[in-house]
């Protein structure tokens, strides 16, 4: 199945939907970071609601969502825009095999405790971070406790990795569901009911259902219509102009002792794992640009 979201609204103008369907763009993240299952979980659901999250925003804008839990996994960190592109990575991609009670992969004992915080980042205006308490570590929760809680607006988050025997990708996908201002109780209760019905998001995509169709199961009777549906893909801004650019403000005194300890300077970009090499040429001839800058 492609990689695709949908944004929808009940005619009613009661619940914002989105649901998305990301099995290709984790196991993008997954080849990148080479990383083991508990980990590909971790991030593919951070990954996927940076997707969501996203977009919400508007067009340019971007956000950057940030799990920093004082468990094995480390810092995970997503940021994804309004055209459905996303990258993302995390600290520690070796985690060991953790399972839960349930025999599922054990993302909340790999996040720990700590916080969550979404940066929105705005074409015109200062950037702006909420954060809030790790409720339980599973990402999606956590989720729906900011939403709730820092920007005030009643929603609930769906989010899931299905990681296959090989450690590859099997499923992987989300959802979010907002209560507009005006939405009634009969709504809210019939929302709710809906939820507890709802499966596991990843076994909802390994059973081969779209966005469109969880859209259904969680609005049910009522009518909705779509808003938007956009692709998404794993994008990573970095290049080797960028990288230059960063050995260029290490300073003179850090690239020249870098380059004489290894003949070369290496940035290696932590989201898509891309490595730049700069040849000790390279760096004698921007050292010379930096000389001519200084006189």
């Amino acid at each position: 199945m492609e990689d695709y979201l949908v944004r929808a609204m009940t005619t009613n103008k009661e619940l914002r939907i989105l649901a998305a369907s990301s099995t290709n763009v984790v196991a993008e993240a997954q080849q990148k970071h080479q990383t083991t299952p508990v980990a590909t979980a971790a991030l593919g659901r951070t990954i996927t609601g940076a997707l969501l999250t996203g977009s919400l925003v508007k067009s340019g804008d971007e956000v950057v969502l940030k799990i920093d839990g004082d468990g094995p996994a480390g810092k995970i960190i997503a940021d994804a825009n309004q055209k459905g592109e996303v990258r993302g990575y995390i600290q520690n991609p070796q985690l060991d095999f953790y399972k839960n009670s349930q025999g599922k992969l054990d993302v909340a004992r790999a996040v720990g405790k700590g916080q969550l915080s979404i940066t929105k980042i705005m074409s015109l205006k200062e950037p702006y971070t909420g954060s809030v308490p790790l409720i339980s570590g599973e990402i999606g929760e956590d989720l729906t406790y900011y939403f709730t809680a820092s920007e005030q607006v009643p929603s609930a988050v769906g989010l899931g990795v299905l990681v296959d025997t090989d450690l590859s990708v099997k499923s992987a996908g989300g959802f979010l569901i907002q209560l507009l201002p005006d939405a009634s109780e009969e709504t809210i209760t019939l929302l709710e009911k809906n939820l507890a019905k709802l499966n596991s998001v990843s076994a909802l995509i390994e059973d081969g259902l779209s966005p469109e169709e969880i859209i259904e199961l969680l609005v049910g009777e009522l009518d909705y219509r779509v808003m938007a549906r956009k692709e998404i893909k794993f994008k990573c801004r970095c290049s080797r102009e960028r990288s230059y650019t960063l050995v260029a403000g290490l300073g003179k005194q850090e690239i020249e002792e870098t380059l004489a300890a290894e003949g070369k300077i290496e940035v290696r970009c932590h989201f898509c794992n891309e490595s730049y090499v700069f040849s000790g040429q390279e760096i004698k001839k921007l050292l010379a640009e930096l000389d001519e800058q200084e006189n």
